[in-house]
């Protein structure tokens, strides 16, 4: 009898405790005060210096700081843009949360959770003020000063064990300070390959969680663990310098080594057609290397002719032979308005014998397209010559001879008013890393990386390895980035990289004197040095 006493008053005191917490919770949500007090507006400067104090924290950043700038143009285009950025910004949130949601359900069971409402409301975020950063590397770095109170409007329906469950979420709010990072920056559209997204200090982030129709949030001492919890979860992932990845463009086609030179003669056309009214026609060849934003070349045009003789030479800079190839365009020169299309085609350079010249005849088409029945029309025909030659090796010997007027010219091919950038780095010296000491050298030159190999455990390496970099124009205001790096092995994944110090060069006496070789002191590092050579080489 009495185990049967005390079995039954522990089940009575489960169930009274579970009933008074549930009415416990519905009392304290529904009887909060409800009347909410309209604000009282008065001008700063009637106000005392303590209510000041406690305004600052909301004063926009370029009113205290001179070094933030003011975005008012940004937020005036957000404001206007907001209804459609809303649409937009919750569409693709759904596309991306839906595979993971499907992904982890099934680890707890749950039937389905699906956006019931999914709105971030009316009111768009807006930029208190933006820094910006000069650094010496092809880098953007920028910090804004985000702040959105909103009124979103997010409920998500959870259905487990045949029942279903709404939560809620309203009222939200963040603050926070990004670092946006553009890198590297290239000179192809849109200009830098990735996005890197770090915080400075942990974000302030509030909101509002219904659930059963009540404010859980409203509970004592959840608000606040739970608004930790978030901030911990969000610092661990992007708190600087860790950082968000974002890949905009692959970087190894936008940083592609010259490997070679076209060498293109337009001859001459044949049996061209008549396009102009009152005469024949006025024909010029636009010659363009796909897969390179350069400006395309052109002949001269030649006036009041159908079988026009150019004997005109290019050249183009080759980096990928096997993909790349040369379009031809031929069109009719007008003085007023756009030119006529008059015929086209393509060369691909993998049909190119290397250092062989060729000659082609080109019949004119429409487009390029086989299937087009307006291909068989005769447009006339073009009579070009090509010649694709490969760098060579033995073209740039490494035995360089120390004097400076002896540097060996460039390949032949060069762009006339460019040149060829050698960069040899040779050893260094005293370097030591923090975890391991695996060095390689990682040389930064507008927009492209180019990597030595990596020499394990030592702290005095030699590399002796050559790099070339073809430009258009003398890098005379330029500079290149050079930094020891040192990388792991599989078995220390705790520091994969550190960096055992970097130097930034001038290259304005490389290219008035052609040629350096100098020992640099690395910068953040205690007494490592570096030897690197560079030579500036021209065709003349």
């Amino acid at each position: 009898m009495g185990v049967l006493s005390s079995i039954l008053g522990l089940f009575g005191f489960g169930i009274g405790t579970s009933i008074g917490l549930v009415i416990g919770y519905y009392l304290f949500i529904y009887f909060l005060p409800t009347d909410v007090e309209d604000p009282e507006v008065r001008p700063l400067a009637e106000e005392d210096s303590e209510i000041l104090l406690r305004l600052l924290p909301e004063i926009p950043l370029w009113v205290k700081n001179p070094d933030f700038d003011r975005l008012d143009w940004l937020n005036k285009f957000i404001e206007n843009m907001w209804p459609y950025l809303d649409k937009a910004i919750c569409t693709t949130a759904k596309n991306i949360a839906k595979p993971i949601i499907a992904e982890q359900i099934p680890n707890y069971k749950i039937q389905s959770v699906e956006f019931e409402t999914l709105t971030l409301g009316t009111l768009p975020p807006t930029f208190q003020g933006m820094k910006a950063y000069a650094t010496d590397e092809k880098e953007l770095i920028m910090e804004p000063s985000v702040k959105w109170a909103g009124n979103p409007n997010i409920i998500i329906a959870v259905k487990a064990f045949g029942l279903k469950a709404t939560v809620q979420i309203v009222d939200l709010q963040v603050f926070a300070v990004p670092r946006i990072t553009l890198k590297p920056l290239l000179s192809v559209f849109p200009c830098f390959a990735n996005i890197y997204v770090s915080l400075m200090d942990k974000p302030h982030v509030d909101f509002g969680l219904k659930l059963l129709g009540g404010d859980v949030m409203a509970i004592p001492g959840l608000y606040r663990f739970v608004q930790e919890l978030i901030k911990d979860q969000v610092a661990n992932m992007y708190l600087w310098p860790k950082a968000l990845e974002v890949q905009i463009m692959d970087t190894s086609q936008a940083m592609k080594k010259p490997v070679g030179i076209l060498d293109v003669k337009v001859l001459r056309a044949m049996k061209l057609k008549k396009k102009d009214l009152l005469g024949k026609s006025d024909p010029y060849v636009k010659l363009n290397l796909t897969e390179e934003k350069l400006t395309g070349k052109k002949t001269t045009v030649k006036h009041n002719n159908l079988n026009p003789e150019w004997n005109e030479e290019f050249n183009f800079v080759v980096k990928d032979p096997n993909t790349q190839a040369l379009e031809i365009n031929v069109y009719d020169w007008e003085q007023v308005g756009t030119h006529d299309e008059m015929g086209m085609n393509v060369v691909p350079l993998k049909d190119l014998t290397p250092d062989e010249p060729k000659v082609l005849t080109l019949d004119l088409l429409k487009n390029m397209n086989p299937n087009d029945p307006q291909n068989e029309k005769s447009r006339g025909q073009l009579v070009m010559e090509f010649l694709y030659k490969p760098f060579k090796g033995d073209e740039i010997p490494n035995d360089m001879v120390e004097d400076s007027s002896m540097v060996q010219q460039a390949p032949e091919g060069t762009p006339e008013n460019g040149g060829l950038l050698v960069v040899i780095v040779h050893e260094a010296q005293d370097i030591e890393g923090k975890y391991h000491t695996n060095p390689l050298v990682r040389l930064l030159f507008r927009g492209e990386e180019r990597k030595t190999k990596r020499i394990k455990k030592s702290r005095d390496p030699r590399w002796g390895e050559e790099f070339q970099f073809m430009v258009d124009e003398p890098p005379t205001n330029d500079k290149i980035h050079v930094e020891v790096v040192s990388t792991s092995s599989s078995l220390a994944r705790l520091h994969p990289k550190e960096s055992l110090g970097y130097v930034t060069i001038n290259l304005a006496d490389v290219v008035s004197n052609r040629r350096i070789n100098e020992k640099y002191h690395l910068i953040d590092s205690k007494n490592g040095q570096i030897q690197i050579e560079m030579q500036w080489r021209t065709s003349s």
